[in-house]
């Protein structure tokens, strides 16, 4: 009883959809069409016509080979016998060992990636955050007070090269004198 309820209801979804494709259309004997029916005759008629052309039964037979030969893996298979890939993987053989043994020590680490303190980051995303912009701040800060101190050191040095200056001229000019009036200079 169920089975036949699942039937009329398909039957009758088949009927709107195929009502929906066709419209209110009918075939020669006045029913309405159906698309099973269309298909299977649009299937028999190109069958027919296949089979009457020689180039076209030719073609069926090769379609199975032609899609071999557009499967990439079919030059891999022509170009490369089993020895030569047998190579190919000795060849890389330490490579391979070598990353088995970086994916085994991930796999050891991976408690530590499931713990409680990568779980929180998200949290402490913010306070991040937070704490980046205040480095920024005091970052240019810092950079603010380094170009002061160089102008202070600048102009101290200018004042130190202009005092040293006065001092030189002051003890040439203690100098002559000295000499005119015949002191002599301590040493």
């Amino acid at each position: 009883m169920e089975k036949k309820m699942e039937t009329d209801n398909l039957e009758m979804r088949l009927q709107a959809l195929e009502n929906r494709i066709h419209g209110e259309r009918r075939n020669k004997s006045g029913k309405p069409a159906k698309c099973a029916e269309s298909l299977t005759r649009i299937h028999a008629s190109l069958t027919n016509t296949a089979n009457k052309r020689e180039r076209v039964k030719i073609l069926h037979k090769k379609i199975e080979d032609l899609l071999k030969y557009l499967d990439p893996e079919f030059t891999d298979h022509i170009t490369l016998p089993d020895a030569m890939k047998l190579e190919f993987i000795l060849a890389e053989e330490d490579f391979l060992l070598s990353q088995a043994a970086l994916l085994e020590q991930v796999s050891t680490l991976q408690p530590l990636l499931d713990s409680t303190y990568i779980r929180d980051v998200p949290e402490h995303a913010t306070k991040l955050q937070r704490l980046s912009q205040i480095h920024i701040k005091e970052q240019d800060q810092t950079e603010a007070q380094s170009i002061e101190v160089k102008k202070l050191f600048e102009e101290y040095n200018k004042m130190m090269f202009l005092l040293s200056k006065q001092f030189t001229q002051w003890d040439e000019t203690l100098r002559k004198m000295e000499e005119v009036k015949g002191i002599r200079p301590v040493e």
